[in-house]
C-alpha cells in the first residue's frame, strides 16, 4: 500500500492536469478553429477557465486517474460533450505536440492505477 499524497503532491497533479487540459484545448483549437498557436477563440477560451475551475474544486484529486473515470461527473452535459470532442481530437496528436507532457500524462495515470486497483 502506498502512502497517501500529502496537499503539496494534490496541488501539484491538479496544475499538472490543468496544464494537460490547457493544452489539449489548445491543440483542438487550432486545428478546429483555425487560431494560432497559443491563442484561443472565445469559446475555447471559455471551455478552459470551465475546466480549471472544476479541476480546482475537484475533491478526488488525490485517487482518480481521469475525469471521465470518475464516479462523480462534475462538467456540466454541455461542457463534458466538449471536452470529450477536445479529448477525441487531441489525445491521439498529444505525443506530436508535446511529448514530454503525454509521457508525464501516462505515469501519472499509471501511478494513480497502482495507488487504488480498478474495482469490479
Amino acid at each position: 500500500m502506498q502512502k497517501p499524497m500529502t496537499p503539496a503532491q494534490v496541488e501539484a497533479k491538479r496544475e499538472r492536469e490543468r496544464a494537460v487540459v490547457t493544452q489539449m484545448i489548445g491543440v483542438y483549437c487550432r486545428g478546429n478553429h483555425g487560431t494560432a498557436r497559443g491563442q484561443l477563440c472565445d469559446e475555447c477560451s471559455a471551455l478552459v477557465e470551465y475546466a480549471s475551475a472544476r479541476i480546482g474544486r475537484c475533491p478526488f484529486m488525490a485517487t482518480k486517474t481521469f475525469c471521465s473515470q470518475c464516479r462523480v461527473h462534475c462538467y456540466a452535459p454541455a461542457q463534458r460533450e466538449a471536452i470529450r470532442d477536445v479529448m477525441r481530437y487531441a489525445g491521439p496528436r498529444m505525443l506530436l505536440h508535446h511529448p514530454i507532457m503525454t509521457v508525464r500524462h501516462g505515469l501519472d495515470t499509471l501511478a494513480a492505477k497502482r495507488r487504488k486497483p480498478e474495482e469490479a
